[in-house]
């Protein structure tokens, strides 16, 4: 049996067991993918980061759920650039990373005595949702009506793919309950896309939307407590679908996890003069553990 050192970081908070958990294994080189895979199973959070080297950046980053490798995880990033950095291993304020959605340039500055970490995406896209509201609303929990017909339903990816669900109210948030063996029926355009209910009354008067993730059913986890790629996407949605005039470049901050205890906060920075917008999110990370996997 080998043991593997897997870095417990929580993402998008700066207090341990809060935010989100990433798994970051720093020598990546030394499995395989189908070693990969074990570890991230046998850690058991939402996603696990292996740190590979790359020729056309500075580092390539690969994302494993508990089910299978994934193209973009904003909060695995986080942790891993956090993990990097806490063991002396990156230096440099600025460099980029090779990942499966493409090489993404980032950003390290310290504020307020913690680490900032801001992490460029890929151009925002937009595809129609045409399943049924009814179905949609039923598969979390929630009854039609509880959907915000003001705003689309869409599919978006700024590096991986979700489907953004406008909500009324802050207090159908804590009635949802995900009935994810649905999913598939239901996203007919996406079946493995994962579900971002999002709405505009906030806990926090200083934030500016609220949200949940539920994952796909192929990735072998419920809920991602607080979700970079998504907010990153929310983003994008806020520009596009929300407030079309709203100047730019502009700061939106999206809070996330409260109804699992693991509340958390992700800054969204919407710039460009004309589509596709620029999108980038920044968060902090903290330290937790260390984990030891066995694998063969």
């Amino acid at each position: 049996m080998t043991e593997v050192n897997v870095k417990h970081i929580d993402a998008f908070s700066s207090i341990p067991n809060k935010g989100n958990p990433a798994g970051v294994v720093l020598n990546g080189e030394d499995y395989t993918k189908e070693q990969m895979l074990t570890i991230a199973a046998a850690v058991g959070f939402n996603e696990t980061a292996f740190v590979v080297s790359s020729e056309v950046a500075d580092f390539r980053i690969r994302y494993f759920t508990p089910g299978h490798e994934i193209n973009l995880c904003g909060h695995a990033t986080m942790g891993t650039v956090y993990a990097l950095r806490m063991n002396s291993l990156l230096e440099q304020s600025d460099f980029t990373i090779e990942t499966n959605a493409g090489v993404l340039p980032m950003h390290i500055r310290e504020e307020n005595n913690q680490l900032l970490i801001t992490m460029q995406h890929a151009k925002p896209e937009f595809q129609s949702f045409s399943g049924s509201r009814s179905d949609l609303a039923a598969s979390i929990g929630l009854r039609e009506e509880d959907l915000h017909s003001k705003y689309p339903i869409v599919y978006g990816s700024t590096g991986i793919w979700t489907l953004i669900i406008p909500i009324k109210e802050l207090a159908s948030f804590d009635k949802m309950n995900p009935v994810a063996e649905n999913f598939p029926s239901v996203l007919k355009e996406m079946p493995k896309a994962s579900l971002h209910p999002v709405c505009f009354e906030v806990r926090d008067d200083e934030n500016d939307m609220h949200a949940r993730h539920f994952s796909s059913p192929y990735s072998g986890t419920i809920e991602d407590a607080v979700t970079g790629t998504a907010s990153g996407v929310m983003g994008a949605y806020y520009k596009t679908f929300v407030n079309k005039d709203t100047r730019l470049p502009k700061t939106l901050i999206v809070e996330q996890g409260h109804e699992i205890n693991k509340d958390g906060r992700v800054y969204v920075h919407v710039k460009g003069e004309q589509e596709p917008l620029d999108i980038s999110i920044s968060g902090t990370a903290v330290y937790v553990k260390n984990i030891v996997v066995e694998i063969e």
